[in-house]
């Protein structure tokens, strides 16, 4: 579906002056559009655009034809969220934007709860190395107008909830959702409006476009009646190749349901079987997920600090043994675990951060635990308990299960940190 728009004859406000937002103002001089302004609710922000920037935001909300907003802002918690939402259709993102050039090339946008940043990257790393031109881009680093728009390109992009509640304009030839737990509720405001936002991917499909979509999730896609082509994934189909895959990486089960969507969209995409597997075992995997960065005599070491939910440190336990297992952190709303299928797995927990209730109450009368407050107490306990309990292929597993917020910077921060500790403390204890 074509949405063609002269958009040097319509006038635009700029709310956010993150990445994102630098981005947008990047893109609409390059593309000489000039008829916008900008808005930030940091005055410090402001100030650097003193040229475009507005002194009357109520009216440059009125008065512009799209509000550009950036994805981390929210309209339940800005501060002038009331003027927001009263102007809430003229709402768009930096992917509309994209939508809107109308320059050619073909789309894959990837969404879901979890899993979202590495099947990107599997996509993007199986594309080149089939040789097709690629860029990746969106909620995984890069603003999505940064990138080069080049001749039959392939643009992936990784779609946040936050990105797809404001989308109007979207409308990938492939879209992708893996999958859905509670999450962002606070965000959202409901997990119903949460599913909404990851829907979006689909409203603007054609007949000539593909929607991927994990089995559990077809009846909802049906529902909607959407008129793009549903491919409904089948666990069964990479299983038959799994064991072909050589990369440590990729055959833990923390990947598996990242690998049956990259796996069929290669025979959408006439990629054969040979040349999927040979990209698949190249692949060097993304740091913080599941990252398997040291092992020392019987123990290995792994950082999976991205892991920002329950719901996502999940697929982590499900694929080791033998796990001293460091949570904790800022949860979720209304974030929980069932830990009745992958307990078995886990020796002993170490709760850090400043919500020790909060995952007590997970783990009481489930497994042991011990609250350890920081990373080194953490892996310092830990390496003790093994040395006392004398196991052999142990695992240290940083997999939080939350946001990283109430001690560190960010998840990167964390896992870098984890990283740095147990690399020293390995050299001290073993």
């Amino acid at each position: 579906m074509s949405h063609k728009l002269n958009l040097k004859k319509l006038t635009f406000l700029v709310y956010g002056l993150g990445s994102t937002g630098l981005s947008v103002i990047k893109y609409f001089k390059k593309r000489k559009i000039y008829n916008f302004s900008v808005w930030d609710d940091d005055l410090k922000l402001r100030k650097k655009f003193k040229s475009k920037s507005t002194s009357n935001l109520r009216n440059a909300l009125e008065n512009s034809d799209y509000i550009v907003l950036s994805p981390g802002i929210s309209l339940k918690k800005t501060k002038y969220k009331k003027d927001l939402f009263k102007f809430k259709k003229k709402i768009i993102t930096d992917i509309d934007l994209l939508y809107l050039s109308n320059l050619k090339f073909k789309s894959i946008v990837v969404t879901g709860s979890n899993g979202k940043s590495t099947t990107c990257k599997l996509i993007s790393h199986l594309l080149k190395k089939n040789k097709f031109k690629v860029n990746l881009g969106g909620n995984i680093g890069t603003p999505v107008l940064n990138l080069k728009i080049k001749k039959n390109i392939f643009f992936v992009i990784e779609a946040s909830s936050f990105q797809l509640s404001h989308s109007k304009f979207i409308h990938p030839d492939y879209a992708i959702l893996l999958n859905i737990v509670n999450d962002h509720l606070d965000w959202h405001g409901s997990k119903q409006a949460y599913i909404k936002s990851k829907l979006k991917i689909f409203d603007l499909q054609t007949r000539n476009n593909f929607a991927l979509v994990n089995e559990d999730l077809r009846d909802i896609f049906k529902r909607k009646k959407y008129l793009s082509k549903l491919i409904s994934i089948k666990f069964k189909d990479y299983k038959k190749i799994k064991f072909k895959i050589e990369n440590d990486y990729l055959k833990s089960n923390t990947n598996d349901e990242n690998m049956n969507f990259v796996y069929t969209l290669s025979k959408l995409l006439k990629i054969n079987k040979s040349s999927f597997i040979k990209s698949m075992n190249s692949f060097l995997g993304l740091p913080h997920r599941y990252e398997v960065f040291l092992k020392k005599k019987d123990i290995t070491f792994i950082n999976d600090s991205k892991a920002t939910s329950l719901q996502a440190t999940k697929f982590a336990l499900a694929s080791s043994k033998n796990i001293f297992w460091i949570l904790g952190g800022l949860p979720k709303d209304k974030d929980k675990i069932d830990l009745r299928y992958i307990k078995n797995n886990i020796i002993k927990s170490y709760i850090i951060g400043k919500n020790i209730n909060f995952f007590k109450k997970q783990l009481k009368n489930k497994i042991q635990f011990s609250v350890t407050k920081n990373l080194k107490n953490s892996i310092i306990s830990a390496l003790k308990d093994i040395k006392s309990l004398k196991r052999i292929n142990n695992t240290i597993l940083l997999s939080p299960g939350a946001a990283s917020f109430d001690q560190f910077k960010n998840f990167e921060n964390r896992g870098n940190k984890f990283k740095k500790l147990s690399r020293l403390y390995a050299k001290k204890f073993i």
